[in-house]
Parts: structure tokens; sequence; C-alpha cells
């Protein structure tokens, strides 16, 4: 691992060079060693990420450009340049872009990712096998959503494929 502190994005060029329609994470922190994940997320005008909840992170969200809304139950707490929000774990929580689009970023806790084992074999009972989740791990970054019909990932804003 590298211990050298380092420049990774300047937010400027980066913002700049976003596609104005382009949805979805512009910049990851992918650095070998890391203990913290970190998304650069664009949603164009007038587009969201629908209601999910995070159970095991807490999720820091700043907001880059433009504005929004973030949809927590009954409340709604309007998003602007600049606007530092905690998401505490276990909050239901949704986004929506203003005219202007909405870029912000997200910092978490490294999430270990998803690995695959090999099954435990075990006498056979009368429940059957356990249900297949591949339609619930985020094409993008390959995290498992905690909702049962995910439209958007929680940890990148990924739209799900449609079923």
């Amino acid at each position: 691992m590298n211990a050298t502190p380092q420049v990774l994005a300047v937010l400027d060029g980066l913002l700049a060079a976003a596609a104005p329609g382009e949805r979805g994470a512009l910049w990851r922190l992918a650095e070998e060693g890391r203990e913290l994940d970190a998304n650069i997320v664009h949603l164009p005008p007038d587009a969201g990420v629908g209601e999910h909840q995070e159970d095991v992170l807490d999720v820091l969200l700043v907001v880059l450009a433009g504005g929004g809304s973030l949809h927590a139950g009954r409340d709604t707490l309007d998003l602007a340049p600049t606007t530092v929000t905690w998401l505490p774990r276990t909050s239901r929580r949704a986004l929506e872009a203003g005219p202007d689009g909405l870029t912000y970023l997200t910092v978490h806790r490294r999430r270990p990712g998803l690995t695959i084992t090999p099954a435990v074999r075990t006498p056979a009972y009368e429940g059957g096998e356990a249900p297949c989740m591949l339609d619930l791990v985020c094409p993008e970054c390959g995290r498992l959503s905690a909702d049962r019909a995910p439209k958007f990932c929680s940890a990148c804003g990924e739209p799900f494929p449609e079923r």
C-alpha cells in the first residue's frame, strides 16, 4: 500500500468534463488498501434515486454542483452546493435533482466486496434451495441491494436493469 498522500481528482475538471445528460458515477475511490469508499455521482436535471435504505453504513453526502432535494420520510431537505448531509444507517431516503441537475460526493466506510464461496453440502430438507439473489447485485459496483426490487444502487446510484 502506498501511504503517501496523493491528488486523486481535480473537481473543476471532473465536473466540466461531465456530459449534461450523463447519469451515474463520475469518479470512484479505487486505491488499494483503502478503508473508505467515495463516489462522485451526477444526476441530470429532474432525475432521481428512488427510495432506499442503507442498513450497515452511515453515509456523508456533499453537494458539489446543482441542487435538488433529499426526501426522508415526511421530511424534505434542500440540497445546494456546499451542503453537507449525514445519512445515518437505517434511514430511508430518496434523492431528486433540480432543474440544473445534482452532482454530489458520498463518503462511507469501505464495505468488503462480495465473494463467492463454495456451497457446503448438507442433507436435503423439504424447504428447498435458497433463492438466487443475483438480480439484487448492482451490475456497476457489485454491491448487494437490501431492496427487494431495486431501481437504483444505494451505493453508486447506477440504475438496475429492468426486470
